[in-house]
């Protein structure tokens, strides 16, 4: 099937818009980005005039949506929520697994590669308990090279791994990691900034939603947070108003820059749904009016869509849409190395788009070179 997409202003990894820009779409992927391809014979024309054209969003930190969980969902229950997310603009997800037990994270990811996401994000076990967050204390372990070999050794789709790198003495767990082609990132963890420095030598390159479950920017200590603003790798943001303010989603995005700044939602089973209890990491959750928390008040993921964090980011940061968009597409890919097949607009990359009008709202989406709407 070839759809033709004409008429739109399509944002360029350049941070800037090719005005009326045709996009010729082939059995799934982009195949022509010039006038010339209008000349070309297209089975259906999709009208974006007076539409920005974007990439479909990247979510590489989400636990779940829909009532359900990545960590113990049926295969067709991920489908569902695979669904869900696209419909909601987000069409790459890095199913994130938040701690469980050993059973439930080998059947997960069994259950995830079936269902064809891009990625799995271990984000739970190798964590410090002094900043374990959500995550009930029986499933931590410390990060061992052996411990990360059980898992990683399954997996047969990119991976992205959050980890108290800091209890990672010898750093073999890092190089377990990085051996499996993993990337690996900073995160629930109790690093002073020299720490923080060794986790970046020894292969990390991001930090796990910057700010949440890491120690304070503090002037005599800075702590990850510091080595974080002075370039110390991407930067994860949940841009919700809830776990990080305005005014330091600021102050973090103009230190990070606009290609070290991703955007995540973190979002848990409850994301979509009524209030009520839900659960993340082996701990009951409590969803009221949009917050997640554990019984004590802590707080226990968002229930956050991603494009309202793009434009949460606008409104904190001061910054337009065609800087925003970068932070939920093209950074998120890199970040975990799967931006050679998403997160931007050209030829070759899969046909994933976003048809939004003057006001912000999601027209239409194209998932995998189809139109959902």
């Amino acid at each position: 099937m070839r759809y033709l997409i004409e008429g739109g202003n399509v944002w360029s990894t350049t941070h800037k818009w090719l005005k009326n820009c045709p996009v010729l779409i082939e059995d799934g992927t982009i195949v022509a980005m010039d006038m010339d391809c209008c000349e070309k014979a297209a089975d259906a024309h999709i009208d974006a005039h007076g539409l920005c054209v974007l990439p479909g969003l990247v979510d590489v930190h989400t636990h779940g949506r829909a009532g359900f969980d990545f960590a113990n969902a049926t295969k067709e229950q991920m489908q569902l929520m695979k669904l869900d997310y696209a419909k909601r603009g987000v069409t790459s997800v890095f199913a994130t697994l938040a701690s469980a037990t050993e059973e439930e994270w080998e059947n997960a990811i069994a259950a995830i590669e079936a269902c064809g996401y891009e990625g799995i994000h271990f984000e739970g076990r190798w964590l410090n308990p002094g900043k374990k967050g959500a995550h009930a204390p029986h499933l931590l372990a410390l990060p061992t090279a052996a411990d990360a070999e059980h898992f990683l050794r399954l997996v047969h789709v990119p991976c992205h791994v959050s980890a108290a790198l800091e209890l990672d003495e010898d750093g073999s767990f890092a190089k377990a990691v990085l051996s499996h082609g993993a990337t690996l990132g900073l995160g629930h963890t109790c690093a002073s900034a020299g720490e923080a420095r060794v986790a970046i030598a020894r292969g990390a390159t991001s930090f796990t939603h910057l700010y949440n479950a890491m120690p304070p920017l503090h002037h005599r200590e800075g702590g990850a947070v510091a080595v974080a603003f002075l370039g110390g790798g991407y930067g994860e943001l949940i841009v919700d108003g809830v776990h990080v303010c305005p005014e330091m989603i600021a102050l973090a995005y103009r230190c990070l820059g606009a290609d070290k700044t991703v955007l995540i939602t973190d979002s848990m089973a409850g994301t979509g749904c009524p209030d009520g209890e839900y659960s993340i990491a082996g701990m009951p959750v409590f969803l009221k009016n949009g917050k997640a928390v554990l019984a004590d008040g802590t707080l226990a993921g968002s229930t956050l869509n991603l494009w309202d964090g793009v434009k949460n980011l606008m409104d904190f940061a001061n910054i337009p849409l065609e800087d925003a968009i970068a932070c939920a597409t093209v950074n998120p890919a890199r970040m975990v190395g799967i931006d050679g097949t998403v997160g931007s607009i050209e030829v070759g990359k899969r046909a994933d788009l976003l048809l939004v009008d003057p006001d912000l709202n999601i027209k239409r989406v194209v998932y995998r070179g189809e139109p959902l709407n």
